[in-house]
């Protein structure tokens, strides 16, 4: 088997081709990964403009007169904006252009209203409450950088400098197949205790939508040879990446690992010296992969993490699709074997760094779908790791 780092490489030299993007309106826009540069062509604000509401002063009347004559309004998106000499202002509201002349805004809470003059009862500092050109942004500033998955913040910012249409990366199409005879679909009534229900297919297909991928469910196929190759067929019609679950490991009916060649792929690797999950295989048929993962439901998780999850994020444009981030472990840790190990833990952040534990976590085989409940994190033990002691700085995938 190949170590865990040497797999990671021969995923991140695998061609996936050119990025794919498409042109989506504004409003469909949210959750998907930009495929350009958003970039200011103007200054904004263009001109000074009102952060309040108040009156539009000099400032150097502040030090001359106890009032000042008011001549006039200032509304906001005003066709016509007048000027300010001394010893006058212009009661302006937010948002508006402040009149020219004028360097300072003093609100209305500063000031008492008597007839057609303000008295100023309380002084505010020069430039005071004026937004100055370019506060939020220059011209040429790259605003948004490609890659960023667009949330309420770049919608707004994207709405604020006109864009209507956004090009995003497509999303890669992503079949998951669950194989197995004793796989049961979700709201199928159990025959016999043999059987066991497909999360799988549901954990992974949650997973590529997180990950902003297309989804395509490809339902169970039983152990049948043929049945597998169909569906499998299928899939590669498609999708860009097959993900199954099952028929991996050296069992008389694990027949996905001798089917994958036969489909005309040439397989990357199959075998990783890593718990859970060593059985899994990657392949590439032109430019389509296969991820073929174990069948059980805490291995094929962690597997579609460290090995899906990296192409669907290179289809995107996405450098990483998890954080690894470095915690500190708050008990000693015990490993297991002479793997790389990804452990299920809670993950917490506390006097400005993140801390493990792993109360709650059950041990035993790669089937506890449970331990990642909560706010959980895998932590990465490498082969040459042995028992860790309380206090030690370990790498956590941040999930």
């Amino acid at each position: 088997m190949i170590s865990y780092e040497t797999s990671q490489n021969m995923i991140s030299l695998l061609s996936i081709g050119n990025l794919r993007s498409e042109r989506v309106f504004l409003t469909a826009a949210l959750g998907r990964v930009l495929a350009e540069d958003i970039i200011a062509d103007s200054d904004y604000p263009l001109y000074p403009t009102s952060a309040m509401d108040g009156y539009a002063i000099l400032h150097s009347d502040l030090g001359e007169f106890d009032s000042l004559e008011i001549w006039g309004d200032n509304p906001a998106g005003a066709d016509e904006v007048g000027g300010v000499m001394s010893g006058m202002c212009i009661k302006t509201f937010t948002g508006s252009l402040m009149p020219q002349g004028a360097d300072t805004l003093i609100p209305i809470e500063n000031v008492r209203v008597e007839e057609s003059q303000i008295i100023i009862e309380k002084p505010v500092p020069r430039g005071f409450a004026v937004r100055p050109i370019a506060e939020s942004y220059r011209e040429g500033e790259i605003l948004i950088p490609r890659g960023t998955t667009l949330g309420f913040a770049q919608i707004g910012v994207l709405a604020g400098i006109n864009r209507v249409m956004i090009r995003v990366a497509q999303r890669p199409r992503v079949a998951v197949i669950a194989t197995g005879s004793e796989i049961l679909d979700v709201g199928e009534t159990m025959r016999h205790a043999g059987q066991i229900r497909s999360s799988n297919s549901y954990t992974l297909q949650s997973l590529v939508q997180q990950l902003g991928g297309e989804p395509l469910q490809m339902g169970i196929v039983g152990d049948d040879k043929n049945d597998i190759m169909e569906r499998f067929e299928e899939a590669l019609r498609s999708s860009d990446i097959v993900v199954s679950t099952g028929g991996v490991s050296v069992g008389d009916y694990d027949f996905v690992k001798h089917i994958v060649p036969k489909l005309g792929a040439e397989v990357i690797f199959k075998g990783v010296n890593i718990k859970p999950g060593q059985h899994v295989m990657v392949a590439q048929r032109g430019s389509k992969f296969i991820v073929s993962l174990p069948g059980f439901a805490y291995s094929s998780t962690v597997t579609f993490i460290l090995y899906a999850a990296p192409l669907i994020a290179r289809m995107l444009g996405v450098a990483n699709p998890y954080d690894v981030i470095e915690a500190t472990l708050k008990v000693p840790f015990a490993k297991r074997s002479n793997k790389s190990e990804f452990t299920a833990c809670n993950l917490t952040f506390e006097d400005g760094r993140y801390w493990v534990d792993f109360e709650g976590k059950k041990t035993g085989s790669s089937a506890i779908l449970t331990n990642l409940l909560g706010n959980s994190g895998l932590m990465i033990c490498g082969e040459e790791d042995g028992d860790l002691e309380a206090g030690t700085l370990v790498r956590v995938i941040k999930l």
